[in-house]
């Protein structure tokens, strides 16, 4: 608990006695002032020549990246890492592949190939066993990663999201038709979950592995029953959203869930009961912003959210670069983080009150929602953050970005 207690200089004292060198050092100095540092910093030429050659704001002259990954062709929109190990990533683009690679050294280890559209989602079993690909279309393709070889495919509609058990071999995937489609693999044993006839927007299968919450394009959110193939409990009208649904997450225990919408509100509900708990609204934000155009106002949405394992907090992502860490406990609002630009996603590290957000503005953040303050900031993509993932230890960040690229960070802390 000592970094909520201390002030800057504290922190970089720590950074100075500890065996980082002065890379390290000037990340942590960021919200220092990093010009001043330029000098320290052995990039400093690079930094100076590139900034010559008319690079926006910079964007491209830093790189805190440890290793690139630039086999993608065009903008790379998902990634994962592979949960029994977090040496292997698979990543997902707009050029139609998706790649197995390793994150120490960016080696590639296989392409998973045969996609014909935009690969959207890639994630591993909970073993590291399979790794399952889909894209826009609805083609779904699971390999085997230790033989890099394909195991089972399947063509559903047009494919909004795809998530693996996380006890089983058993993938789930929501798509644009309102189905939620459930597969054994490899024998492909399916089971579909009839939604409204709109979009199955999100969903996420809750951690006792029985039940799954999904959120529709019309509001609605369903909690079902995998086993039975039953709908347990419906939100919909006033407990439901206004707008579709943009993400789910539930806790640690699966005892509470929340949901978030293009309405800009969170809400908090029991999953036992279905009830909602509380609902956190962020209406005044997007009328501050100057309005330029008509409808600008209306631009603001809930983009992500995640629950703190440690501390009964939550965060929210607005597409208007807020974080806002609410206080479960106390269901208000404790911290309001602002970033220049819309947050993509955000994650919590499993282990403290730190949560993590990637922005349209290329870079990566760490945030004490204890304090509310920056823990550090890393750059290196020259375009938008897509997607990102945190090994369990926190020690490693793996970014896709606009730009084509997937980078690798090493997260320094002072406070570890």
């Amino acid at each position: 608990g000592a970094l909520g207690l201390h002030g800057d200089e504290e922190i970089i004292e720590v950074v100075e006695l500890g065996p980082p060198g002065p890379d390290d050092l000037a990340e942590e100095m960021e919200d220092v002032d990093f010009e001043d540092d330029g000098a320290d910093e052995p990039d400093a030429e690079a930094w100076d020549s590139e900034d010559d050659e008319g690079v926006e704001d910079g964007m491209e002259a830093q790189d805190d990246s440890e290793v690139t990954f630039s086999l993608h062709s065009a903008s790379v929109f998902c990634v994962s890492l592979d949960p029994k190990t977090n040496t292997l990533a698979v990543t997902g683009g707009e050029d139609d592949k998706a790649f197995v690679w390793r994150v120490s050294d960016g080696e590639l280890l296989f392409e998973c190939s045969g996609h014909k559209d935009s690969v959207t989602c890639a994630g591993f079993s909970h073993d590291s066993v399979f790794v399952a690909t889909g894209d826009m279309s609805g083609l779904i393709k699971v390999w085997r990663v230790d033989a890099k070889e394909e195991a089972w495919s399947f063509e559903v509609g047009d494919l909004e999201w795809m998530e693996w058990h996380p006890q089983a071999h058993v993938l789930l995937a929501g798509t644009a038709d309102g189905n939620t489609w459930m597969w054994k693999i490899p024998s492909g044993d399916c089971k579909t979950f009839q939604g409204p006839a709109c979009p199955a927007t999100c969903g996420r299968i809750l951690p006792d592995g029985k039940r799954a919450v999904v959120g529709y394009e019309d509001g609605t959110m369903r909690i079902w029953d995998l086993k039975q193939g039953t709908s347990l409990h419906v939100l919909k009208g006033q407990d439901g959203h206004q707008d579709p649904l943009t993400c789910v997450a539930s806790n640690q225990d699966g005892s509470l869930i929340m949901t978030g919408s293009v309405d800009c509100h969170a809400k908090l509900i029991n999953s036992a009961t279905g009830k909602v708990v509380c609902v956190f609204k962020m209406e005044t934000v997007a009328s501050k912003a100057p309005i330029g155009e008509g409808e600008e106002a209306e631009s603001n949405s809930v983009e992500s959210l995640g629950f703190c394992n440690v501390m009964p907090l939550a965060a929210v992502g607005y597409l208007d670069g807020t974080l806002a860490i609410y206080d479960l406990s106390t269901q208000s609002l404790r911290h309001k983080c602002q970033h220049e630009s819309g947050i993509v996603q955000l994650l919590w590290e499993e282990s403290s009150a730190v949560v993590y957000t990637c922005s349209l503005d290329g870079a990566v953040r760490l945030w004490d929602a204890r304090s509310g303050k920056m823990i550090s900031e890393y750059r290196g993509h020259s375009a938008e953050i897509l997607d990102f993932a945190v090994n369990k230890d926190a020690s490693i960040v793996v970014t896709t970005s606009g730009d084509h690229q997937a980078k690798v960070f090493c997260v320094q802390r002072p406070d570890r």
